[in-house]
């Protein structure tokens, strides 16, 4: 394979910010990426992610990148953790705050510019070819997100406003990769009052109908929930 010569363009440290955007389709967990044109990655995947203007904070850095490039907005974020490997981008020094989002799929619909290739949601633990460091932020947000789920209520950012316990439960099994005692995962989930019991009910379907929740509120609290 033909290797680059990449020149530098950066003397010193710059930072960036790349966000790791995960939602669940079909029973697996997400994450959003971009293909790359970009040499030395050209044909690659890779998060979306970019520079933080000198006048921005990086949590408006990484709103403002999932904007322009994959024409979403009004999603959750949180910061993950720093990547600052030396040689981690061969453009110079660059050093990442990594974020996570999380939002349900069918309030967004990802698009982005002719800078490239192309936009999809791609399975968390499929293997592709991934520009910089992004397979090794993607798999540290995993983990992170899965420890998350167990004592914080960050997992409404992933459902619809309205949802069945069973569709709550197959969430954080979906993420967390085990089943759940249905008794004691209801039970626990009640008992805490972080979802409240709506007026509505399923429709349709060979099940008959199932209640619908809400989340009290999605304001980011700590709860032992498992």
């Amino acid at each position: 394979m033909k290797k680059h010569t990449v020149r530098k363009k950066y003397t010193f440290a710059v930072l960036a910010v790349d966000v790791v955007l995960f939602t669940v389709i079909d029973d697996t967990l997400h994450t959003l990426l971009i293909k790359m044109k970009k040499k030395p990655f050209e044909g690659s995947w890779a998060l979306p992610g970019g520079l933080v203007k000198p006048n921005e904070a990086p949590n408006d850095a990484a709103k403002r990148i999932l904007k322009e490039k994959a024409g979403i907005s009004n999603v959750y974020v949180e910061q993950l953790y720093t990547f600052g490997k030396v040689n981690r981008d061969p453009f110079g020094r660059v050093v990442s705050v990594a974020y996570i989002g999380l939002v349900p799929v069918s309030s967004v619909r990802p698009k982005t510019t002719k800078e490239y290739e192309d936009i999809a949601w791609v399975p968390a633990g499929e293997l592709r070819s991934f520009a910089y460091d992004h397979a090794e932020i993607i798999s540290t947000a995993v983990t992170r997100l899965q420890g998350k789920l167990t004592y914080t209520n960050i997992i409404s950012h992933l459902l619809p406003d309205t949802f069945t316990l069973g569709e709550l439960q197959d969430v954080y099994e979906i993420i967390l990769k085990k089943k759940l005692d249905k008794r004691n995962f209801r039970k626990k989930i009640l008992s805490l009052h972080i979802i409240t019991k709506t007026k509505g009910r399923t429709s349709g379907g060979a099940h008959r109908p199932a209640a619908l929740y809400r989340f009290s509120s999605k304001k980011p609290e700590i709860v032992e929930i498992l």
